[in-house]
């Protein structure tokens, strides 16, 4: 006879899935007529699930590492951070992709339901209330998210001083007319944002430190995203002479909507990025950046959640300095853009 599954337990309840597992977890949220529902059909099928023989013996000895996407090149570098972190140790590492909320909660929930020890979670779009009854339930490190939180524990760039080192640096190089790429901020509010939102934060106040009037276009951290931000920056009647990407991915597509209409980087425009990715110190791309090292990103994360694992519990805030990489995609803005500013401010006295 077929042993039972969940989804036979699912469909005989008339629940989805997830409920089920909320059930199986006994989540909170979960109504008592759904749990009753649940519980028949488990009775009635004779369900039993895998997971449960895993954690009668104690441990799985298995990390979930959840990711937005695996087209994010700065993502998977952390991932190989854990994933060296983790080598002399017993545990391994299970990897899942996730972009929307409701899919990375889902996600989240299945890693869950094999009995993983802790979970390290990567620029998650979910909420901060919601991750911090997650981490009362398993061990819990959220790469990405600032904020300073009382149940799981944290590794950030500090993005508000990398967002400054690179306008510093624009500035420093005679540009006035600076226009950031960022993301849309997905519902968070202070403290709790992700990096491109402290990012954009930094980015404004060090504009206005300087000044200057921001100027932001929400796009997507994705090569196709930067390119379409910089198709509509270049069509402008005045275009800025610099462009500072959120992320490198972004950044590569800047200069190829550069390269296509004949716009020389950086003799006619200046671009920057943010990571400092690998593919950033290429001699073609000799992309100017801020850097942060993904790789350790991802060691500390699941250093920090060995050590969670082990019996820590006061959260631990870890936070990596960033630095200025300048190459070869960033120089003084051209002077024919400096003639037009003087053209202008003459026309305004008379």
């Amino acid at each position: 006879m077929r042993r039972a599954t969940i989804q036979d337990v699912a469909r005989e309840a008339g629940v989805s899935m997830s409920a089920v597992s909320k059930v199986l977890r006994d989540a909170y949220g979960v109504s008592p007529q759904m749990r009753a529902r649940v519980s028949a059909a488990i009775d009635l099928l004779d369900y039993r699930p895998h997971a449960g023989a895993r954690a009668m013996r104690g441990s799985s000895y298995t990390v979930g590492v959840m990711i937005g996407e695996f087209s994010s090149p700065f993502q998977p570098e952390v991932v190989q951070g854990i994933s060296d972190e983790l080598e002399a140790t017993p545990y391994q590492e299970i990897i899942v992709a996730a972009i929307s909320p409701e899919r990375q909660k889902r996600s989240i929930e299945a890693l869950l339901d094999r009995q993983v020890d802790g979970l390290i979670l990567i620029a998650p779009w979910v909420g901060a209330a919601w991750l911090e009854d997650l981490a009362m339930k398993v061990p819990t490190v959220v790469v990405a998210l600032h904020g300073a939180s009382a149940n799981f524990d944290t590794v950030v760039d500090d993005d508000y001083e990398g967002a400054r080192l690179l306008v510093d640096h624009l500035v420093g190089l005679g540009h006035r007319g600076i226009v950031h790429t960022s993301m849309t901020s997905g519902g968070f509010a202070s403290p709790f944002v992700l990096s491109h939102t402290a990012r954009r934060s930094g980015y404004e106040r060090a504009m206005r430190h300087h000044g200057l009037e921001p100027d932001v276009v929400e796009t997507t951290f994705s090569e196709q995203g930067g390119y379409e931000a910089a198709t509509e920056i270049f069509g402008r009647v005045d275009p800025p002479t610099a462009i500072f990407a959120g992320a490198d991915i972004a950044a590569l597509g800047v200069l190829r909507a550069a390269e296509e209409r004949g716009i020389r980087v950086p003799q006619d425009v200046s671009v920057t990025g943010y990571d400092n990715i690998f593919v950033s110190s290429i001699g073609r791309v000799s992309l100017t950046t801020a850097g942060q090292s993904g790789h350790l990103t991802g060691s500390r994360s699941a250093r920090l959640l060995l050590e969670r694992m082990n019996g820590r519990t006061q959260p631990v805030h870890y936070v990596i300095a960033p630095r200025l990489v300048a190459r070869g995609t960033s120089g003084p803005p051209p002077v024919r853009n400096s003639v037009v500013s003087s053209l202008k401010a003459q026309s305004a006295t008379v």
